[in-house]
């Protein structure tokens, strides 16, 4: 936080009774203020020039303006940190990913019942979010626009034995797509544990695909993993690798959450201790809190080369920071030299 000052906070939101539980729910805590609520963007535009907010929350769905159309513009005209509000459908999934290829640091998704209730429960979590907007590199981090450069590489990759386990949270969706669309079709076979919620992990597989040389899809129970492969934790499960025979398989567990996610990172890291060890790169990109650090560290001990994306580059250097205050990085790069690194390791 700045000093002892508030972090000031502008709502945005075409319903009168989530402004008010936004309003009243962030105003609860001591830290953050509410400095203003407005109804449409059009509100909103004129809000931001008088209030100078530091974080504003955005719903999608508004009359005059829709939501993306507005960030659109404010992220050209006045890049700032934006959350959006997004509701968990598969339409809002894809809106929500809209949001954060135009700049939105993260999203608070709104509950599918009981939204009173549900906003209050998700209290922590808004706040905890507002919090990081506030500190991340803001909205206006053009994270890989006008840096991916082909990488090329000479001779066949070691793929058959070579697995890339990949961790991210916080400006991870973007990350993600930095270090992949450089990926050859021919790399290992890549493992995923981006923090995102069940309904939006398969709609980011899919336009991950899109995208990339190599085949994405959210990973299934008990598949085989294949050289060539990019495997995303479905938002509801652990993602496991587990050794069989010659080959990889993955493994998904609805077990409790451990550093408070499920997915997590650590959890992904640590399966692959035994199972992979020296055979791993091991990747830790942009996210908020520790998840994956301690996991990385044990991948290090085993014999995995493990790489973490610097703090310029990252939306929250959080994640990639506790890694290398615990020793577990060999190597600290800006995000688009990440894959170069991977593939000079392997070729």
């Amino acid at each position: 936080m700045n000093g002892t000052r508030r972090i000031r906070v502008l709502i945005v939101d075409d319903s009168a009774l989530i402004r008010a539980i936004l309003t009243e729910v962030v105003g609860s805590f001591p830290d953050l203020e509410v400095v203003g609520a407005a109804a449409d963007p059009l509100q909103a535009r004129d809000m931001i020039k008088e209030l100078n907010p530091d974080v504003l929350t955005l719903d999608v769905e508004m009359p005059r303006m829709d939501g993306l159309t507005f960030l659109e513009r404010l992220m050209r005209l006045r890049p700032m940190p934006v959350l959006m509000i997004s509701s968990m459908t598969e339409r809002g999934s894809e809106v929500a990913l809209d949001a954060l290829e135009l700049g939105a640091v993260d999203f608070i998704a709104k509950p599918k019942l009981d939204v009173v209730s549900g906003l209050q429960e998700y209290a922590e979590e808004i706040a905890r979010k507002i919090r990081m907007a506030f500190r991340s590199r803001a909205a206006s981090c053009t994270q890989g626009e006008g840096m991916v450069s082909p990488v090329r590489h000479s001779g066949k990759l070691s793929a058959s034995e070579k697995i890339i386990l990949v961790g991210s949270s916080t400006g991870g969706t973007e990350a993600l797509k930095v270090f992949l669309e450089p990926m050859p079709e021919d790399a290992p076979a890549i493992l995923i544990t981006q923090h995102m919620p069940e309904a939006f992990t398969k709609s980011f597989a899919v336009r991950l695909n899109g995208l990339c040389r190599m085949n994405v899809k959210e990973a299934e129970e008990g598949e085989r993993v294949l050289p060539g492969h990019v495997y995303v934790a479905p938002g509801h499960s652990h993602l496991r690798v587990t050794r069989n025979g010659t080959g990889y398989t993955l493994r998904l567990g609805g077990d409790a959450p451990v550093n408070h996610h499920r997915p997590s990172v650590d959890v992904l890291f640590q399966s692959a201790v035994q199972s992979v060890g020296a055979n791993g790169l091991v990747i830790l990109l942009t996210g908020m809190g520790r998840d994956g650090a301690q996991g990385m560290l044990q991948m290090r001990q085993a014999g995995a080369y493990t790489i973490a994306q610097d703090e310029a580059t990252s939306v929250v250097y959080g994640m990639p920071r506790a890694a290398v205050e615990v020793g577990a990085v060999d190597e600290v790069l800006p995000l688009d030299a990440i894959a170069r690194r991977v593939l000079e390791r392997l070729c």
